[in-house]
């Protein structure tokens, strides 16, 4: 992990274990290692141990004859770290369940959580696991048909192939690149900006997808020219981390305003950004109480605090 941002979601104690996918005998024997766990997901939700406002909750891990039928199995590795219920070395399967599988196992919805809501206060372990488990759950959801000529692929290698019958065509999981920036001015300041369909008072950095044939640090450039009109030079990466909603990878960057624009009118694009504003520490320090700032599970919260120079206690963490 990076020594500039720690990332609630960049934090793994998990072997992948990629070897092991290629034995086509690989889930009969995990089911009959008693030690194998199931991480059972319903909707992009997991059930914890306990409550998710416990300082740190946990994932609930089951036995293989805990958990009814899935409909997509995973091979997600073998934990690093021992923990009170597994020891190290355990195998963990991801089960997707359908909505009665899910309802079997445990008919309150609100027992079942959203990283979103639940991730920040996971440990390495299990935020790698619940964040690995998210990502190719909604890969799998939307990549069923061979990308070549529409035929329903079958799941192979432990949940990490999906192969066209007819084609043999192979396809793996995919990560989507996305950059977002925190930009700061001749006066170091930072730019944060608000989409039209979020509350008056939220707001966060600028970000964007990498397009195709496009570096890193050009796509920082073109995304944060296009939706605020602010030319910026010598774009620095902090750090990343997964989002996987559905499966991105967001790279943080921080980039200094370029000289000979500094003082241009911001120009939010109407399209993503509705409303630009320069805020200073002092202005952030004022007005946090008041503020819809990024989530903690966020790199966006992550990018902003780091400029800042320390934890900011905003209106989000009351929501």
């Amino acid at each position: 992990m990076n020594d500039i941002l720690k990332l609630p979601l960049a934090r793994s104690a998990i072997d992948r274990d990629y070897l092991t996918r290629n034995n086509p005998d690989l889930f009969d024997e995990l089911w009959r290692d008693p030690k194998t766990r199931i991480l059972a997901m319903h909707d992009g939700k997991v059930l914890l141990l306990g409550s998710a406002t416990e300082p740190l909750p946990k994932l609930k891990l089951f036995p293989i004859e805990s958990v009814p039928s899935a409909q997509l199995r995973v091979y997600l590795g073998r934990t690093l770290e021992a923990s009170d219920s597994e020891p190290k070395g355990s195998s963990v399967v991801l089960a997707v369940l359908s909505e009665n599988s899910a309802r079997e196992l445990e008919p309150n919805p609100d027992a079942w959580h959203h990283l979103r809501k639940s991730g920040a206060g996971l440990d390495s372990r299990d935020s790698g696991l619940f964040t690995q488990a998210l990502a190719l759950s909604n890969w799998h959801a939307t990549h069923q048909h061979c990308p070549k000529c529409g035929t329903v692929t079958v799941v192979e290698k432990g949940g990490w192939v999906r192969r066209c019958m007819k084609d043999d065509l192979e396809s793996f999981p995919r990560t989507d690149p996305a950059i977002i920036a925190s930009v700061i001015d001749l006066e170091g300041r930072i730019l944060l900006g608000s989409q039209g369909i979020w509350e008056e008072n939220r707001w966060s950095v600028l970000a964007g997808f990498v397009e195709p044939g496009e570096s890193l640090a050009h796509a920082v450039v073109r995304e944060v020219f296009e939706e605020s009109g602010v030319r910026v030079i010598s774009p620095t990466y902090l750090g990343s981390q997964s989002w996987p909603f559905p499966f991105s990878l967001m790279v943080g960057f921080t980039a200094e305003i370029d000289p000979d624009t500094h003082g241009n009118p911001l120009v939010p694009d109407g399209d993503e950004i509705s409303k630009l504003r320069w805020f200073s520490k002092k202005d952030l320090a004022t007005e946090a109480p008041y503020l819809l700032l990024p989530s903690r599970i966020s790199i966006a919260r992550g990018l902003i605090e780091n400029w800042y120079g320390s934890s900011i206690e905003s209106a989000t963490e009351s929501e």
